[in-house]
């Protein structure tokens, strides 16, 4: 497939930012306002059980309408109380929102999609995947996470440390029974994206890249097995490994029918270091993660939580990788490709708030590419 923005699409250098960013970040800053009478709201509504969505969200309808169709946009994990005024009407405790969230979550004009990282910690239940499906509205698409227990080559200790080498390490068996199925099961239609994020590798595995690579393509042979009557789902991997950003990499995932995650994370590269893996898997689509600012380092998550929370404000505005990002996926969409793009608080402070800058910025760019195309007429 020809790329129709070659000048833009997986851009290397970024341009200056728009005149307009800094009213950008004013108009989603001013969605995070709270309303006079906030105190009495949040102390009227502490004790809720039901979540409903913030009359807020409907200043962004404009905005979700004149974006690419075919791009999704969420966020890493939903039940964050701070984020009343911007996606939650009002005060909730975490355990009503990580149960109650979604239904209110899901009609927020911007949010089309949501990543279940706790899958990740621990496979869940068709049924539970069931129960997720059954709180929002047949067009959104779910991102899922495989479980560490099948994607860490190493058992690790509560505080994280390695203890052993893991016997399930990419067991294409275990990927299908224990993820692949369930999450079948419990979403049908609505699975949009299966992600598997290797964790850091030891030494061993990582001085002898083919092991891991020749595991990885059986892993991913019998998953694409398993979606043969679900040709929609993307498979998507994603490695917090440098070292393994290879065009061997590219052959297994080419071979195997899977796309590279961008995974932007301290530990990664940055983004446009990232882009020539989707440059030579080219034609496909965007699966990206943004997790962590770079600021915080590799392993800054701690860091980033101290600083960003209660989650309702941009802290640490990124719009280096924002703009970059915005560009990647109006190429990408713009040769009609799909795009799911999920953002972590720890990206920039407040994952609702990034999204709308983002959803700005791609917005601003697919009009300016239209306008320049020469009318046919």
């Amino acid at each position: 497939m020809p790329n129709p923005f070659q000048d833009d699409f997986f851009a290397d250098d970024l341009p200056p930012p728009s005149a307009g960013a800094a009213q950008s970040r004013a108009k989603a800053a001013e969605s995070s306002t709270e309303p006079a009478d906030a105190a009495a709201s949040t102390q009227r509504q502490a004790k809720r059980s039901d979540v409903a969505l913030t009359p807020n969200a409907a200043q962004h309808t404009l905005l979700a309408a004149q974006l690419p169709p075919q791009l999704r946009m969420g966020v890493s994990t939903w039940s964050y109380p701070g984020w009343e005024g911007l996606v939650w009407d009002g005060a909730y405790a975490n355990s009503v929102l990580a149960k109650k969230g979604l239904g209110a979550y899901h009609q927020h004009p911007l949010l089309r999609t949501v990543c279940v990282d706790r899958t990740f910690w621990r496979p869940l239940t068709a049924s539970q995947y069931a129960a997720f499906a059954a709180q929002v509205d047949a067009d959104f698409r779910f991102v899922v996470k495989c479980p560490a227990g099948i994607t860490d080559a190493q058992v690790r200790t509560e505080e994280g440390k390695p203890r052993e080498s893991n016997p399930a390490f990419l067991d294409p068996r275990l990927a299908v029974e224990h993820f692949v199925e369930p999450t079948l099961e419990g979403l049908g239609d609505k699975l949009g994206v299966l992600v598997f994020q290797l964790s850091p590798l030891p030494w061993g595995l990582l001085s002898q890249p083919s092991r891991v690579l020749d595991r990885l393509g059986l892993l991913l042979a019998a998953v694409r097995q398993a979606l043969l009557k679900h040709p929609q789902v993307i498979v998507a991997v994603e490695v917090r490994d440098p070292e393994l950003l290879s065009p061997s990499l590219t052959q297994t995932l080419k071979t195997q029918g899977a796309t590279y995650c961008l995974g932007l994370h301290g530990k990664m590269p940055p983004i446009e270091a990232q882009l020539p893996m989707l440059r030579a898997l080219w034609p496909g689509p965007l699966v990206c993660r943004w997790n962590l600012n770079r600021i915080f380092g590799a392993y800054g998550y701690a860091d980033a939580q101290k600083k960003h929370e209660p989650f309702s404000e941009i802290r640490s505005e990124d719009l280096h990788t924002r703009e970059l990002l915005a560009r990647t996926i109006a190429g990408i969409t713009g040769a009609g490709q799909p795009a799911f793009v999920t953002i972590s608080n720890d990206a920039e402070g407040c994952a609702p708030l990034s999204i709308a800058l983002l959803a700005q910025a791609v917005t601003h760019l697919t009009q300016k590419s239209h306008a320049q195309k020469p009318n046919k007429s």
